[in-house]
């Protein structure tokens, strides 16, 4: 059917297209040392040359039901790498006559059932295209009755034009003509449908009758039409990606089908490879581990990064903390290298204690300092801020031992020995700056009764 059936492999080869032109990512199964290292080396053997086919022939499995490549190892330089992938005709294998679910090699030792594939040898992707067996599962089940009645279709059409695209030749004679006359006025006009030239007496005529009316065209173009309807819901979930749409907005709704359909292709077939080649590439090369890294198809999302990056001023103007690698990540910067010249960031780097622009507005004349009743709120607003972090290392201590205490007795008891182990270090540190711009402001005073 990809062969002869030109929409069927125009549809078709769009949805293996879009999975195939995804990248992989792999993600480590740890932060480890160890497991970075194995998801580096997993991360090569994905981006190898050998990989770029690989995609395209295990989504062969939409149409078929299941694929099955062959993996050709390399360990001439002390590791295992995968030199190519071979994919394999599915006349190769069968399905186990029990389950009808175990693909297994075609092998004279066993005709009827076939032999187990061996490990670590084969990539094999069965996509859930819909329940039930995986040989009644391809799209090609769907798509082979629309090419069966498109092709008595375009026969028909075929015939039709043929005999009436053609305008009819009608040769007239005259009453006293001869058989030699008749004979000759035949051969003009079959003449005609090749040479388009003829020669005959003056006293005979052919006439051209058009027995066209465009009727019976517009019947079997719309019947093929049809079938090629068929064919894209079948294989894209849809029609307007693949034919004549009506709007915009039912356009954006079918190619929303389409991303769905991609999105599911991407999961089945990252499954696959992390089963037969991430955790085959892994064994060999490191032994067997308690975890795996996982290597995913990465399907891109449309974000309006207009809109994203208001709500994200507005979060943030709300006092919403927001990490800057999420951020990064979300619009799809990389972080500055060390040295690197950067553009944005905060209008004012601010002091280990902030407040610079309230200390800038007091160093001025009388005229232009700040009220010392907006430079007290500004300081109580810095040093209230982020208490949680200078406060933990002296009240969990404390609310660990409540846990712990079996009465107020006890409590009281152990209170001695919890001392050293509290770390006030960045509550005194944070008091004593702020002692310190309390006295910059002019806002503090010696005058204590002791």
């Amino acid at each position: 059917m990809e062969e002869a059936e030109w929409h069927y492999r125009s549809v078709i080869s769009t949805r293996k297209s879009a999975v195939a032109g995804l990248d992989w990512q792999v993600a480590a199964a740890s932060d480890g040392a160890r497991d970075q290292e194995i998801a580096g080396f997993v991360r090569e053997a994905l981006a190898a040359q050998p990989m770029l086919g690989l995609v395209e022939d295990l989504m062969d499995a939409l149409g078929k039901g299941f694929a099955a490549a062959e993996i050709i190892w390399d360990f001439s330089e002390r590791q295992w790498m995968p030199a190519r992938y071979e994919w394999r005709d599915p006349r190769w294998f069968r399905f186990d006559r029990e389950s009808g679910r175990e693909l297994r090699l075609r092998d004279r030792a066993d005709p009827a059932n076939g032999i187990p594939l061996h490990p670590f040898k084969w990539i094999v992707h069965v996509p859930k295209l819909k329940s039930g067996l995986p040989v009644r599962g391809g799209l090609a089940m769907l798509g082979v009755r629309s090419y069966l009645f498109k092709s008595y279709t375009l026969k028909d059409w075929l015939a039709f034009m043929e005999v009436f695209g053609m305008p009819l030749r009608v040769g007239k004679y005259g009453p006293g003509a001869t058989r030699e006359d008749r004979r000759t006025l035949i051969n003009a006009v079959a003449n005609l449908g090749t040479d388009a030239a003829a020669v005959i007496p003056d006293s005979m005529k052919i006439e051209f009758v058009s027995a066209f009316s465009g009727t019976g065209v517009e019947g079997f173009q719309r019947l093929a039409e049809f079938f090629d309807a068929q064919t894209s819901k079948a294989v894209l979930g849809q029609t307007m990606t693949a034919d004549d749409g009506s709007s915009r907005a039912q356009a954006q709704v079918h190619d929303g089908v389409r991303v769905v359909l991609v999105r599911s292709d991407a999961k089945y077939l990252s499954a696959a490879i992390n089963r037969d080649l991430v955790r085959p590439l892994v064994d060999l090369n490191f032994g067997p581990q308690a975890a795996y890294p996982q290597a995913i198809l990465q399907v891109p999302e449309a974000h309006d990064l207009t809109a994203e990056a208001q709500n994200l001023k507005t979060i943030a103007d709300l006092g919403v903390h927001v990490a800057e690698s999420v951020v990064r990540d979300r619009f799809g910067w990389p972080d500055p290298a060390d040295g690197e010249t950067v553009i944005g960031g905060r209008p004012e780097p601010s002091s280990p204690f902030g407040l610079n622009r309230q200390l800038a507005m007091n160093t001025g004349s009388p005229e232009e300092a700040a009220p010392a009743a907006d430079l007290r709120d500004a300081l109580a607003a810095e040093e209230s801020s982020d208490w949680e972090p200078q406060l933990s290392p002296v009240i969990d201590p404390l609310l660990k031992l409540a846990g712990e205490a079996s009465s107020l007795e006890d409590f009281m008891g152990r209170l001695a020995d919890l001392y050293p182990r509290m770390k006030p270090d960045e509550l005194v540190r944070r008091l004593a700056a702020a002692g310190f711009m309390a006295r910059g402001t002019g806002d503090a005073t010696d005058d204590l009764d002791v």
